[in-house]
């Protein structure tokens, strides 16, 4: 029997979209009000939905975020391989690319930068689902390091996780300490200096694993 529609959209669809404006009022409510006012009726009243509907998406308000938190994620993701696609092909100009499609999404839009840095952080469980994004996007960089460098025939040598979580760890932390006003710099110089020391430890690195 086909599913029933109202308007051309169907049940399944309908959910969708209660989902996605239920994920689309907790970036709202976080980034502009604070994680506190994360609750199921705040939730709901931000969405324009009834309360039921929450109940049909989500089980707690820990699954909630960790949806929010997956999807910045996931754009962050995309983010960066879209600045790696359009990049120039050297070495800086892969990182820079990288590292302004990257701080420029968590930037243009502050509330996204909250809730990785903040929403985050909220629970052990999220917390740990912090860290598994963090290993993710190291992964990405440790990647793209050994295929541009050529390293790709090597014996897989843990220097290269180590300095690419160092590096990706690194950054998360200088990026909350610049969002809270704690260093001085424009975007742009935030964004110069990444650059210099992903370039710095990349090449370094390249240089002791190349043969000869």
């Amino acid at each position: 029997m086909a599913a029933r529609t109202y308007g051309g959209v169907s049940a399944d669809e309908r959910r969708a979209q209660r989902r996605t404006a239920l994920i689309d009022a907790a970036l709202e409510l976080i980034g502009t009000q604070g994680l506190a006012k994360l609750t199921v009726s705040g939730l709901c009243a931000q969405a324009g939905l009834n309360e039921r509907y929450y109940y049909e998406n989500f089980d707690s308000r820990d699954a909630v975020l960790t949806a929010l938190i997956d999807r910045v994620t996931e754009e962050l993701a995309v983010a960066i391989a879209e600045g790696l696609r359009t990049a120039p092909p050297d070495t800086r100009g892969m990182a820079r690319s990288a590292i302004t499609a990257g701080l420029r999404l968590l930037t243009d839009d502050p509330r996204k930068a909250k809730v990785a840095l903040v929403a985050g952080q909220a629970t052990p469980e999220l917390r740990a689902r912090t860290t598994e994004s963090i290993r993710l996007f190291a992964r990405m960089v440790a990647a793209q390091g050994i295929d541009f460098y050529g390293l790709t025939d090597r014996h897989p040598d843990p220097v290269i996780d180590f300095r690419a979580t160092y590096l990706v760890g690194g950054l998360v932390q200088t990026l909350a300490a610049w969002l809270q006003g704690e260093l001085p710099i424009t975007r742009d110089e935030l964004i110069e200096h990444t650059t210099d020391v992903f370039v710095l430890l990349g090449e370094d690195l390249a240089g002791r694993l190349s043969p000869g």
